[in-house]
């Protein structure tokens, strides 16, 4: 999918409590920006929402990507977005992700 500048990335998921007990659970947002002009972290944690759910419960989650999720600093130390490919990253830990990957123009 393709997004420009200024868009919003509207990005759902469902979270099923598949226990025998209600629970609270964590669900995080992570975005890596396959190829930017300095080195970033494989896994940069933009969002997150903590729920409660009963035994058998479903909820679906939604997260806002903005071009300020997308930004940071640049070679030339301005602090903006780059076009190119990201990968957005959803779940409930760093390790155990869903991932999308969008491809983001000016």
């Amino acid at each position: 999918t393709t997004y420009k500048k200024n868009e919003k990335i509207t990005v759902k998921i469902t979270v099923t409590n598949t226990g025998s007990r209600d629970g609270e659970e964590v669900v995080q947002l992570y975005i890596h920006d396959k190829v930017g002009s300095v080195t970033r972290p494989v896994k940069e944690l933009k969002g997150f929402q903590k729920i409660m759910l009963k035994a058998g419960e479903s909820k679906e989650l939604t997260f806002t990507v903005t071009d300020e999720e997308l930004s940071f600093f640049r070679k030339d130390m301005t602090f903006g977005s780059e076009p190119g490919e990201y990968d957005i990253m959803i779940g409930t830990n760093s390790q155990e992700v869903k991932t999308t990957t969008i491809n983001y123009t000016r």
